[in-house]
């Protein structure tokens, strides 16, 4: 196992690309990357582990929606820093509920594979929305409110949290209870708005969450930084 993990020229990439092949097809299903414990887990299990950018976290393939891929083989590249799996695919590899992640012509942006799942239920309401957001950053502005806040940029983005919070709070000072259910989903898209202008899932939202589950609220406060 030392040896294997070893052969990675970690020197040279804090997180290792990793090139995703259908073990019988060779269609290239994504690509991801893994710090040195994602490759551990994935040796040690055969189950694909990755380390998420957005989430900043290591993520079991497949652990919402049980699309797990399971390993057959591992090669290094000649510079010891790509790496290449070929997988068993549960179900579809990508978010969308697509085959592949590799689906949009770069040049005419057509769509070629059709959405095989419906993923929505298995990621949840909020991270499919946010998954929506993020695919809406380069849309037309003008067919696309979301496309068309990023547009505009930070000032109209954060103008919009704002406004909304003040919504959600006149709402509540009304005790309109329907009202404030409306604005605090206004409120929570335009924040996630935000959140996927930064490129920060909200995962780690609840990662933060979890992590203040077990403290005390004085604890909590007292932990942060002046």
């Amino acid at each position: 196992m030392q040896d294997a993990l070893n052969r990675v020229d970690w020197q040279k990439v804090d997180l290792l690309p990793v090139i995703v092949q259908d073990n019988i097809s060779n269609e290239v299903l994504m690509m991801a990357y893994m710090d040195k414990q994602a490759l551990e887990l994935s040796l040690c299990t055969k189950t694909a582990h990755y380390f998420s950018r957005t989430k900043q976290r290591i993520w079991k393939k497949g652990e919402s929606s049980g699309h797990i891929q399971k390993i057959h083989s591992f090669s290094l590249d000649c510079d010891n820093d790509t790496l290449l799996i070929k997988v068993t695919q549960e179900g579809v590899a990508c978010h969308t509920g697509r085959k592949s992640c590799f689906f949009t012509e770069l040049e005419s942006g057509k769509i070629n594979l059709e959405v095989e799942v419906d993923t929505d239920v298995m990621y949840g309401v909020i991270d499919t929305l946010y998954h929506t957001i993020c695919e809406r950053k380069n849309a037309d502005p003008k067919s696309s409110w979301t496309a068309k806040l990023f547009a505009k940029g930070d000032n109209t983005i954060l103008k919009k949290v704002v406004e909304e919070a003040g919504e959600f709070t006149f709402a509540y000072k009304d005790d309109d209870e329907s009202e404030m259910i409306y604005e605090a989903a206004d409120l929570t898209y335009h924040m996630l708005v935000a959140l996927a202008h930064k490129n920060i899932s909200p995962d780690r939202i609840k990662q933060e969450l979890a992590r203040r589950f077990n403290m005390s609220g004085v604890a909590e406060k007292d932990s942060r930084d002046d």
